[in-house]
């Protein structure tokens, strides 16, 4: 076996020195990427996960870094000879050098709709043909994620029609049903229907499968890769959603994973972090707004426990951007919901000293309150996109800013919705029962409105969740008898338990402080 060898340490070639003085050569394959196709070729063909993941996530980076800092890595075709013309190891090898370009270059036009024509031929290889491999799971969430990054990046360039060139506009037009918003949302769902992964995992409630806890491997010598391509693409199809900014089919699309439970999507860091932001923000413009804290919390706090474990990985970058970003939505949702017993002490000590003042300052609903809101928005949503093609015809102009624009105008029109609650949650706060006529007269206004105001929190703090139940978001409610007004407040759940491990991680934390001190 070649378990010992590192690809991605062997020694630098004078050919390698002298490949990086001449410039790229797409034809030109170093030794030690021959090296890494052989043996990748060979794992994949053995099964042998645990190699081809050590591969796929250490050796590819390291290549990258050392050979192909900014050069695209060998052609296919300089490449293919030496895994026997394999087909479906091309497109596997094409799916990661389109991957590498968009991430160390600018890639063309012409590379973008290659990239999609490579994307459609390894799809359609994988639905209607018999793959008998084994790929490590953060392969496969990452071409599901990359897929739709291509997507949505492809959308924006085409967007900014104003300088765009005559050949450029040409190739647009030849190649119309490159990234079309149908081709990507039709191959997401073939993946889910055509893997039976919705099928799998209610059996997996009923005891009849077992794919979260194989972490959807097969250990009988089948594929696992249609099944979890299927499954991470529920969580591709909520992304596609929210991009569009349809929260509500989004939302539906994730729910056979239960993202109450440890799942497969919790296996790959990326995974669980793209399904938690994009759940959250959906529900958040959905008014769900305590699930989008619940879940923002969880995230955080695991974030915040684990962090140190990614610092080496890939992603890391990415971990602490969508983890900044959370933070802001997780401010936005406590400053409409001000419902801070649900967040653990940990990520609120956090909030605090990242958005303290600005929450403070959102409560006041004026001019420099929207502003903030603004700004938190537009920081931490997700690049909104317009996936129709434009219009040669009419003069071209920029349109990648339009989608982005509406959405995050239908959220300041939400929030300026919530003005006037505020000053009701004030009151509701102070009193257990309090007349109609009296509240009107501290509100200084008259009863016939504070009617209205009334309905208006009411319809505002509910919110209709994936069952078609109503659900509350208050933490303070009413209900009016008689022209009085009844205050119920919720009450909060003590968990002592969370009280208790906190001292035992501080204690611990002292007496392995005092170890270190030597007494003289």
């Amino acid at each position: 076996m070649a378990a010992n060898y590192d690809y991605d340490e062997a020694p630098a070639t004078y050919d390698d020195a002298n490949r990086q003085e001449l410039g790229y050569d797409p034809n030109f394959v170093p030794d030690s990427v021959k090296s890494f196709v052989v043996h990748l070729y060979r794992h994949i063909r053995e099964k042998n996960v645990y190699e081809i993941h050590q591969m796929y996530e250490i050796s590819f980076q390291k290549l990258s870094d050392r050979l192909f800092k900014d050069t695209p890595w060998p052609s296919v075709d300089a490449v293919a000879h030496y895994v026997d013309n394999d087909q479906v190891f091309c497109l596997l090898y094409r799916e990661m050098w389109f991957r590498h370009l968009y991430a160390r270059l600018s890639p063309t036009l012409k590379q973008r709709i290659d990239s999609w024509d490579n994307y459609c031929s390894l799809f359609q290889v994988v639905l209607h043909r018999v793959v008998n491999m084994q790929l490590p799971n953060q392969w496969l969430w990452d071409m599901v994620d990359e897929f739709v990054y291509q997507f949505q990046s492809f959308c924006q360039y085409r967007a900014k029609m104003k300088n765009k060139t005559e050949q450029e506009i040409a190739l647009l037009r030849q190649f119309d049903q490159a990234w079309n918003v149908y081709g990507v949302l039709n191959y997401l769902q073939a993946f889910v229907e055509k893997s039976n992964i919705i099928q799998i995992l209610e059996q997996e409630k009923e005891g009849i499968e077992q794919f979260t806890a194989t972490d959807g491997y097969d250990y009988s010598g089948g594929s696992n890769v249609l099944k979890v391509l299927g499954y991470f693409s529920m969580v591709g199809l909520l992304r596609v959603h929210c991009l569009l900014g349809d929260y509500q089919t989004g939302l539906k699309c994730l729910l056979p994973i239960d993202i109450n439970q440890q799942g497969v999507y919790t296996s790959v860091i990326g995974s669980h972090i793209t399904t938690i932001y994009h759940y959250g923000f959906a529900s958040l413009m959905m008014r769900r707004y305590v699930k989008a804290i619940r879940e923002f919390n969880k995230m955080l706090l695991y974030i915040y426990k684990t962090k140190q474990y990614h610092q080496k990985s890939p992603q890391y970058e990415q971990i602490l951007k969508k983890n900044e970003q959370m933070y802001a939505l997780l401010a936005i949702c406590l400053s409409l919901c001000p419902q801070t017993k649900l967040v653990e002490e940990t990520v609120n000590s956090q909030l605090r000293e990242k958005y303290g003042e600005k929450m403070a300052r959102m409560q006041r609903y004026d001019d420099e309150a929207f502003a903030i809101y603004d700004e938190l928005f537009s920081y931490a949503c997700p690049k909104f996109i317009t996936p129709s093609a434009p219009s040669f015809e009419e003069p071209l102009v920029n349109y990648n800013q339009d989608a982005y624009r509406l959405q995050l105008k239908l959220f300041l029109y939400e929030v300026k919705q919530q003005q006037l609650l505020s000053g009701v949650r004030t009151f509701l706060k102070v009193y257990s029962t309090i007349s109609l006529g009296k509240l009107a007269n501290y509100m200084e206004v008259d009863e016939p409105t504070l009617r209205t105001i009334l309905f208006s929190y009411k319809h505002k703090t509910h919110a209709v969740d994936s069952d078609g139940n109503i659900i509350s978001n208050a933490d303070v409610d009413f209900y009016i008898d008689d022209d009085m007004i009844h205050v119920v407040e919720s009450k909060p759940v003590k968990r002592f338990g969370d009280y208790f491990l906190r001292q035992i991680v501080k204690l611990e934390g002292v007496i392995n402080d005092m170890d270190r001190i030597r007494l003289e």
